[in-house]
């Protein structure tokens, strides 16, 4: 066993009493290391958190900028949603997390990393080949696999050593939450049939009722400016948020397949993720030639699924990668977006490289289309499909 141990401290109940269990059932000095990955909070207080638990050092690192640039603009650029749902809020994070913890145990010379996952989770997968990836003769320890205890048992682990967290018998979610979403699981969540209650919501409550037009920029498939004001994606993202948020904008309540074989009711609100996604792959309709589009699509769903499943540090990833961000050269130009009360949807988009050409889509006599070469194409076209009628018509075998 190692003697030291660098934590994924989120500040929140498993990671705190994780400390603390390390710390007095193994016998290891525990250093946390927090990652800001725009998530908001008080730095400070999970800190004083961590030390609280035991931990013998917290390094928090801010890493906004780089999970914009690195994690969340591929996401972007491959319209990346989980079975076409789910916006990859955790999914992006956990392999930015683990190169921060492998970097971590290299300065504070620790003999392994670990993670605050269940055995029911995905986090535990991604958190664990990532590491393996970066550093395969790092140790990686579960303390939330070995200890065996319920939510209520660690909310009670947590009081007993005087632990605050934000967790109760009363009010057990659990919410883990970055620049592009929120996830809220467990509690009522659980039974699928209940509604979610309204207290489990913070980015998406309803307020606006006046409808709000909106234009996002796009260069090279990257979102660069929101009404006509230059922005970095670590900032656009939030402004979206607080955009189209109060509308009601931004929810998805979906039963999802783990990669560890279970189905999982998850709440995930991503007003802002979600706005430019459907930016985007609108942007995409006006500025791919057809089968490049029709390609990229196909691969999506598979991209999404190796960064849900973990496999952000894998060749098909990285060969998948190149491939998105050839399409994106010419994806520049700007969508409007229309906001009303529980609705955001596109309303206009242009683009300097469009290739929708008004002469040959208008129905105006003044069109450039030579509609006489239409009957040859038609007729040469369907030419397979009508020699297999005409051999049925004889009733002839094939």
């Amino acid at each position: 066993m190692p003697e030291r141990v660098v934590l994924a401290y989120s500040g929140g109940l498993d990671t705190s009493v994780a400390v603390r269990w390390m710390t007095e059932e193994m016998g290891v000095e525990v250093v946390a290391l927090a990652v800001d990955l725009g998530q908001g909070g008080e730095w400070t207080t999970v800190r004083e958190r961590a030390l609280k638990a035991g931990a013998v050092e917290v390094v928090v690192a801010d890493a906004r900028e780089e999970f914009a640039r690195e994690f969340v603009a591929p996401a972007v650029r491959a319209n990346a949603l989980y079975e076409g749902k789910y916006p990859l809020v955790s999914s992006l994070s956990r392999p930015l997390i683990a190169k921060h913890l492998v970097a971590t145990a290299r300065e504070y010379r620790a003999g392994a990393v670990a993670h605050g996952c269940t055995g029911k989770g995905n986090d535990q997968v991604r958190f664990e080949v990532s590491v393996r990836a970066l550093a395969p003769d790092l140790d990686v320890v579960a303390p939330v696999r070995s200890w065996k205890f319920t939510r209520e048992d660690a909310i009670e682990y947590a009081a007993k050593y005087g632990i605050p967290v934000s967790a109760t018998k009363k009010s057990p979610y659990s919410v883990d939450q970055n620049l592009w979403g929120r996830t809220v699981e467990c509690g009522v969540l659980e039974d699928p049939w209940e509604m979610p209650p309204e207290d489990v919501y913070e980015l998406t409550v309803p307020r606006a009722e006046e409808p709000r037009e909106l234009v996002v920029g796009f260069e090279s498939g990257l979102p660069v400016s929101l009404d006509g004001r230059a922005m970095t994606l670590e900032q656009l993202v939030p402004a979206l948020d607080q955009a189209v948020g109060p509308y009601g904008f931004g929810r998805v309540d979906m039963v999802e397949n783990r990669r560890v074989g279970i189905k999982s009711r998850e709440i995930y609100e991503c007003p802002g993720a979600l706005a430019l996604l459907m930016a985007h792959a609108d942007l995409e309709g006006m500025t791919l030639e057809r089968d490049v589009a029709h390609e990229k699509a196909r691969l999506e769903p598979r991209w999404a699924e190796l960064v849900y499943d973990g496999l952000w540090y894998s060749p098909l990833k990285s060969a998948l990668d190149a491939f998105m961000n050839e399409t994106q050269r010419h994806v520049s130009g700007e969508v409007r977006l229309r906001c009303q009360p529980g609705t955001c949807y596109v309303a206009g988009r242009r683009s300097p490289v469009s290739l929708y050409e008004h002469d040959l889509a208008t129905y105006t006599a003044a069109d450039r289309f030579r509609h006489q070469d239409a009957e040859g194409f038609v007729r040469i076209f369907g030419l397979s499909v009508e020699t297999w009628a005409r051999r049925q018509g004889t009733g002839t075998s094939a």
